[in-house]
C-alpha cells in the first residue's frame, strides 16, 4: 500500500471517483489516498501545479513534498501493489499509448460529462485542447456512423443504406448547428460540437442491445422502431439538459430535432 501519499481527482467525473474510491477499497491506497481537486490547500499548492493538476490527476507525495501527474501517477500507484503491471505499463509502445489514451479522455471529460459550474470552489476543469476535441468529434462520428448504418439495415422497407450517408448526415448535423451559433466563439462552437457528439455516441451505445440481440433471434419490427423512437427522445432530452449547462440557445434542441426530420424526408425521398 502507498502511504502518505494522495490523488488529487476531479470530484465531478465519475469515473475519477470509480477508479479512485476502487484504488482505497482494494489497499492500493491508505484511507487518505484520495482528496477533491477543490479543497487543496495553500501549503499544497506550494509543491504541486494547479494548472498541470486540473489537466492531470495528481499524486502528493507528503514524504517528499514531491507530485506526479496523469498516467503516471496511476501507474505508480498500481506499480507498487502489483510490480509486474508496471513493467508491462511502463514499456515504451505502451507507455506511448497509454499516455495519449488518457489525454484524450482527460482533455474531454467535460464534454463526456459535463457538470454544472460552481462559482464558490476552485474547479477541476482541463485545459481546452483542440486537437483532442477534434480527435473526440472524428471517433464519436465513426461510432453513430457504424452503429446507424447496421441498425437501418433492420427496419425493413427503409431505402438502402450506406456508411457514406451516415457519415455524411452526423457531420451534417454539427454543420447545421453551427449555422445558428455564428455570433459565437470558436471555442463555444467547437465545445457545443463535442456535447452534441456525444449525445450522438450515447444514443449509439443505447442501440447496441438490439443490434448484438438481432444477431441470434428475429426481433419484432415494433420492437425495433419503438426501442429507436426511446431512444430519441432520451436524446433530446439529454441534449436539452447539456444546453442549459452550457447556457446556450435553448431553441438549438429543436433545430436538431428538425435537422433530423429534414434528413428522413430527404431519405425516403
Amino acid at each position: 500500500m502507498l502511504e502518505n501519499q494522495t490523488l488529487l481527482y476531479d470530484e465531478d467525473c465519475p469515473l475519477c471517483n470509480l477508479y479512485t474510491t476502487g484504488f482505497i477499497k482494494t489497499g492500493m491506497l491508505d484511507q487518505n489516498g484520495r482528496k477533491p481537486y477543490c479543497n487543496i490547500s495553500c501549503e499544497e499548492q506550494d509543491f504541486v501545479d494547479v494548472k498541470r493538476a486540473a489537466n492531470e490527476i495528481a499524486l502528493i507525495d507528503y514524504t517528499t513534498k514531491t507530485t506526479t501527474y496523469g498516467i503516471d501517477s496511476l501507474i505508480k500507484v498500481i506499480g507498487f501493489s502489483f510490480p509486474w503491471i508496471k513493467k508491462i505499463l511502463t514499456a515504451k509502445p505502451v507507455y506511448l499509448l497509454l499516455r495519449k489514451l488518457y489525454s484524450f479522455v482527460s482533455y474531454n471529460r467535460k464534454v463526456i460529462i459535463p457538470a454544472q459550474t460552481k462559482k464558490d470552489k476552485l474547479e477541476c476543469i482541463p485545459d481546452f485542447n483542440f486537437k483532442y476535441r477534434f480527435l473526440f468529434i472524428l471517433f464519436a462520428i465513426s461510432i453513430t456512423t457504424i452503429v446507424l448504418f447496421s441498425y437501418s439495415n433492420l427496419i425493413l422497407n427503409f431505402p438502402k443504406n450506406s456508411a457514406t450517408r451516415e457519415f455524411i448526415l452526423a457531420f451534417g448535423q454539427i454543420v447545421f448547428q453551427a449555422l445558428f451559433l455564428f455570433k459565437f466563439d470558436k471555442k463555444t462552437i467547437v465545445n457545443y460540437a463535442g456535447n452534441l457528439m456525444t449525445v450522438s455516441l450515447a444514443g449509439s451505445l443505447i442501440l447496441m442491445p438490439i443490434l448484438i440481440l438481432s444477431q441470434f433471434i428475429i426481433i419484432p419490427q415494433v420492437i425495433i422502431l419503438s426501442w429507436f423512437g426511446a431512444v430519441v427522445l432520451i436524446m433530446f432530452l439529454e441534449h436539452f439538459r447539456r444546453i442549459k449547462l452550457l447556457k446556450l440557445p435553448f431553441f438549438l434542441s429543436f433545430t436538431w430535432i428538425l435537422y433530423r426530420i429534414i434528413a428522413l424526408f430527404l431519405i425516403l425521398n
